[in-house]
């Protein structure tokens, strides 16, 4: 999800290996996980399994996604041909991003800077 748009970030770097490390008892590689590619979307769904599952990998998706402060049109159809998989329709994937926006925006709520915290709001779309 992260290279989709050709490029890895570090705030996505970071992420991955944060979400990676926590279910490892030893640092992350991330040579190893972009070795193994992408999964299919057809496959992906399948190895999530249930609703609950595929809907948590689409608003993790988005996380990563937006990590640079932006979702890239390459990414956003990444996660699009993963939502269509699981069955997962557009307005439902609108309202799974919409959370994960609020949830990135409620992080700056402590900010003392309100016109940085507006313009994040803004760059959002919210």
């Amino acid at each position: 999800m992260a290279s989709a748009d050709g490029e890895l970030h570090p705030q996505e770097r970071a992420i991955i290996q944060e979400f990676h490390a926590g279910g490892h008892d030893k640092a992350s590689d991330l040579g190893s996980l972009a070795r193994g590619g992408a999964l299919e979307p057809q496959t992906l769904a399948a190895i999530l399994g249930g609703p609950e599952a595929q809907r948590l990998f689409l608003k993790t998706a988005f996380l990563c996604a937006w990590a640079d402060g932006r979702c890239s049109a390459e990414e956003a159809k990444t996660i699009e041909a993963y939502a269509k998989a699981c069955g997962v329709d557009a307005a439902q994937l609108a309202e799974l991003e919409a959370t994960v926006k609020e949830y990135l925006l409620a992080q700056l709520a402590h900010l003392q800077n309100v016109d940085a915290a507006v313009e994040v709001k803004r760059e959002l779309k919210l």
